[in-house]
């Protein structure tokens, strides 16, 4: 009586979406290759279209050639090619997206973090500073070169910044289709809290509440 009535516990849990995975769900068949009869594929929910019959699928669907550059650089210095099933087809279904970042000398990526997504980050070229820190506000950092490998578990923040003499690339692995992104500058400064919160928290002046908004608020630019 008591495992049923547990059991029964976990279901309703479930059913109400409290329960948690550790990435996407698996997948119940081989592949599957969207179907564009349904509409464009970035609007599906949470990124997944039905699929086209199998028998329709071609090698080309399991091949992605957008690597081969470098994206367009922000003001950074860091250039991104995010690859989800919108360009690759191929990886619809599979819990699975990847990224190139190419950084300028001094470039940096911002601290960010993927609420659905663990990363693993091999560095291409170059010299990275590259770090997590975790729910105890503990930094994990460090350089990493040519050839090695970060790994930055799910929802906690993480930044890297080129500290070489050239142009550093990282490509990046995550283990959700639609891992999510959240820039920490833009989700405080750019998302419309209140600014005497944002007074208090930071200790900044409503001149520089205003300052920082104008930077990171895309709705401000001029």
């Amino acid at each position: 009586m008591v495992v049923l009535k547990l059991w029964v516990l976990l279901l309703i849990v479930s059913m109400h979406g409290y329960g948690t995975l550790a990435s996407d769900p698996d997948p119940i068949q081989d592949f599957c290759i969207p179907n564009p009869k349904f509409g464009a594929i970035g609007t599906a929910h949470l990124g997944i279209l039905p699929c086209k019959n199998s028998s329709e699928a071609t090698t080309d669907d399991f091949v992605f050639s957008g690597l081969k550059a470098t994206g367009n650089f922000s003001d950074t210095g860091l250039a991104t090619i995010p690859v989800n099933p919108g360009a690759f087809p191929g990886i619809n279904t599979l819990g699975m997206s990847f990224v190139r970042a190419d950084l300028k000398v001094g470039g940096i990526n911002p601290p960010h973090f993927h609420p659905r997504a663990t990363e693993i980050a091999y560095v291409v070229q170059g010299s990275i500073y590259s770090g997590f820190v975790d729910s105890n506000n503990r930094v994990f950092a460090r350089v990493i070169e040519q050839g090695e490998v970060m790994v930055f578990p799910r929802g906690l923040v993480h930044f890297q910044m080129n500290v070489g003499e050239k142009p550093a690339t990282i490509f990046a692995s995550l283990n959700s289709q639609n891992p999510g992104l959240q820039k920490i500058p833009t989700a405080i400064f750019g998302s419309g809290i209140n600014e005497k919160l944002l007074e208090k928290a930071f200790g900044l002046t409503p001149k520089q509440i205003g300052t920082m908004r104008r930077r990171f608020d895309p709705k401000t630019w001029r």
